[in-house]
């Protein structure tokens, strides 16, 4: 029997922004909010193997995954779904006091999913430990937007001219790493750059600055990546030995 992917957080997102709608409906196949909530599933950059195409986040679908809800939902009276995954609890559980943060994330998923050229760039970010394990609070979509600004080459590019400029080298604003010191010519101009701007923050809309780009070495850039939702170049710096932070 082909089954679909579970459903990402992401989706779940979305799932409780309509869950918490006041203007909700009816929890049927039938809603005309749950039928536009399966297309924009459907359109998400975010799941291509799809093994069974037909049933694949379809009103049905949707409207199971809004009864699962209803289960843990304390202000409901009635029974819901017994179906439901950890996750699903966990999230409600999570959202329901943050619904205006919630509303944010959402929109920013939607802006992301009407832009043709956006998607296509999302969808061509690769897999990592934070998408693999899907833990990031603002979803696979944001985080990978977030991948895509810090990787524009135009921007990088000024970055790192106005850093040789002011400081005459390109060193890790964490620890202090300097790739040409470290591995002669081969690692002349070599650097990371890092978006600072935090996940909740970011805009589908919003232009990449300079001040929001931060040069890291490889590795800070994958701690800064490991806990995306509370570190900052800052709180790193603050974890390095002292005897490897930049100056």
């Amino acid at each position: 029997m082909k089954r679909n992917p579970k459903w990402h957080r992401d989706e779940i997102l979305l799932a409780l922004h309509l869950y918490f709608s006041p203007d909700r409906g009816s929890i049927d196949a039938k809603n005309p909010k749950i039928i536009a909530l399966s297309k924009l599933l459907n359109s998400l950059p975010l799941i291509t193997n799809r093994p069974d195409e037909e049933k694949f986040r379809n009103p049905s679908g949707v409207t199971m995954k809004l009864s699962n809800f209803l289960a843990v939902d304390p202000s409901y009276h009635g029974k819901g779904m017994t179906g439901g995954s950890k996750l699903d609890k966990e999230m409600f559980n999570e959202f329901v006091d943050k619904q205006e943060q919630l509303n944010s994330i959402v929109e920013e998923i939607i802006d992301i999913t009407s832009n043709v050229m956006m998607k296509n760039e999302i969808l061509h970010i690769e897999e990592d430990e934070q998408t693999a394990e899907d833990t990031v609070e603002e979803g696979t979509i944001l985080y990978k937007l977030h991948k895509v600004r810090e990787r524009a080459p135009g921007i990088i590019k000024k970055k790192k001219e106005e850093t040789l400029k002011q400081k005459g080298k390109l060193i890790c604003e964490v620890c202090g790493f300097d790739f040409h010191d470290s591995y002669g010519d081969l690692g002349k101009g070599f650097i990371e750059c890092h978006h600072r701007t935090p996940l909740a923050s970011i805009k589908a809309s919003s232009q990449t600055s300079l001040k929001d780009l931060a040069l890291v070495c490889s590795n800070c850039h994958r701690m800064l990546h490991k806990n995306i939702n509370s570190m900052s170049v800052d709180s790193l710096r603050e974890v390095v030995s002292p005897g490897l932070r930049a100056v």
